[in-house]
């Protein structure tokens, strides 16, 4: 499966629990087309491509969907998630709500600010960067978010690795290479450079593919 086909699977399989809560019970391609933003004959094929069959005036069963797409995501018990640098856009990913019906659950948040630390209006747990480790290890969490200044990032990102995490999303505009651990593995880091990402928008609209 290449990375784009994952990516329209994560979609339709975003699409289909909210299309389950608010109590349909079938779907058709032209639905998940639109949530993933192809053509209901690519929702098809996907679907062709791993052997998922529906009903030609049926369409599909929602829960059955769900299921079988899950399992193609490795889905199963939820999964612990930990935020370092609780700023704004840290504080922003801490108080999103939209995570939970994916199975992802930010579990903690850290940062050196005392002021963040000893909030008690946070509803999810701010410790002190040193505890990175032992917070992890007691949570069971192989993911972290790196929100951090960009002075910060790479101390930040080789403190990680210490922890023994596994996966890292990078929200600061530093772009980190994954880096083989003491035990061998290479953590997975995906980087998302949101002025990058704007710049290309602008790009696009002042010079428009033909």
């Amino acid at each position: 499966m290449n990375n784009e086909m994952l990516i329209r699977i994560t979609r339709y399989y975003r699409a289909l629990n909210k299309l389950r809560t608010i109590g349909l019970e079938k779907v058709f391609a032209h639905n998940l087309a639109d949530a993933a933003g192809v053509s209901a004959a690519i929702v098809r094929k996907d679907f062709s491509q791993l052997s998922i069959h529906g009903q030609k005036r049926g369409g599909y069963e929602i829960i059955e969907l769900i299921a079988s797409l899950g399992k193609i995501l490795g889905k199963g018990d939820s999964e612990n998630v930990v935020v370092v640098g609780c700023g704004r856009i840290g504080k922003a990913l801490m108080h999103y709500t939209g995570f939970e019906s994916d199975g992802i659950n930010i579990v903690a948040g850290f940062d050196n600010d005392i002021s963040l630390i000893s909030d008690e209006r946070n509803t999810i747990p701010i410790y002190p960067v040193s505890k990175l480790k032992e917070i992890c290890e007691k949570l069971n969490v192989q993911v972290a978010i790196i929100a951090v200044p960009e002075s910060s990032a790479q101390d930040t990102y080789a403190h990680i690795l210490e922890c023994n995490i596994k996966g890292i999303l990078n929200f600061t505009p530093i772009t980190l290479r994954p880096v083989a651990t003491q035990d061998g593995s290479n953590p997975v880091v995906h980087n998302i450079n949101i002025g990058l990402e704007l710049e290309q928008i602008f790009y696009e609209l002042k010079f428009p593919k033909k």
